[in-house]
């Protein structure tokens, strides 16, 4: 299937690693134009090489103010807007500060409103544009061990909504798309220390965290990056015109609410 991306320009926030560099890589393999993004040259540098020319990136830090300046400076317009920055820790409830709280809504929400508050103008302009927020699953099955995540999950998908509501008669839309547990970075990270902690495999640490911990999983595995960057991709291309203001799942099942 031909998306027909060709020719336009799409910012992929978070994009070195994981769903972000899927997504990227997806993108850009259907004839866009890419704009990496990461918080470090070295990191952005990297995933510019296995992309083999296909983008180019910036390095900012996009959880601030001034980051979003500087890729605003850079690239005043846009296409594409991919939000999908995002950080998680798994913490207790009564263990969870202020400061999390604050540093959590910042990085996983405010960075989408400042980019969507930058490159929705231009996008009604033009009459065309694609804005799609990254959310989870844990947006509308919070979880217990990390409440604070959940909540900026949930907000995304209430901020993308809004926005929706603000293209209508356009051919402008803003979506979300929420994943279920995908083998990311983080999750990679996160699995092989438990299973160093446990002294057995990751393999072993991937089954019991679907019996115990996501027991409503229909696919009992993480989710690949790719699985989730083809709905992305779809989403952010012409044929999706009919889609706004959705709520995406792309969650292997793990929700099992039907609407």
């Amino acid at each position: 299937m031909n998306l027909q991306l060709e020719g336009k320009r799409a910012l992929v926030t978070g994009s070195t690693a994981g769903i972000g560099f899927a997504i990227a890589a997806a993108l850009a393999n259907e004839g866009a134009s890419v704009i990496v993004n990461g918080r470090t040259q070295k990191r952005v540098d990297a995933a510019l090489a296995k992309l083999k020319g296909a983008a180019e990136g910036v390095a900012a830090d996009l959880g601030t103010a001034k980051g979003a300046g500087v890729v605003a400076g850079l690239y005043p317009d846009v296409d594409i807007l991919i939000n999908n920055l995002g950080i998680f820790e798994p913490k207790p409830f009564e263990q969870i500060p202020d400061e999390d709280w604050m540093r959590f809504f910042e990085v996983n929400v405010l960075s989408g409103v400042r980019l969507s508050r930058q490159y929705l103008p231009g996008m009604k302009k033009r009459n065309w544009g694609r804005i799609i927020f990254i959310s989870s699953e844990s947006a509308v099955q919070i979880p217990a061990e990390m409440i604070h995540y959940g909540m900026t999950k949930t907000a995304q998908i209430a901020v993308a909504r809004g926005l929706a509501e603000t293209t209508k008669g356009t051919n402008v839309t803003v979506n979300s798309v929420l994943p279920g547990p995908t083998a990311s970075e983080g999750v990679g990270d996160f699995v092989k220390s438990m299973a160093e902690g446990q002294k057995t495999d990751a393999a072993t640490v991937e089954r019991e965290f679907f019996k115990s911990v996501r027991p409503s999983s229909l696919i009992q595995r993480f989710a690949r990056p790719e699985e989730v960057a083809a709905l992305v991709a779809f989403v952010a291309s012409p044929l999706s015109s009919a889609t706004n203001g959705a709520a995406l799942r792309v969650d292997g099942g793990v929700v099992r609410a039907i609407l």
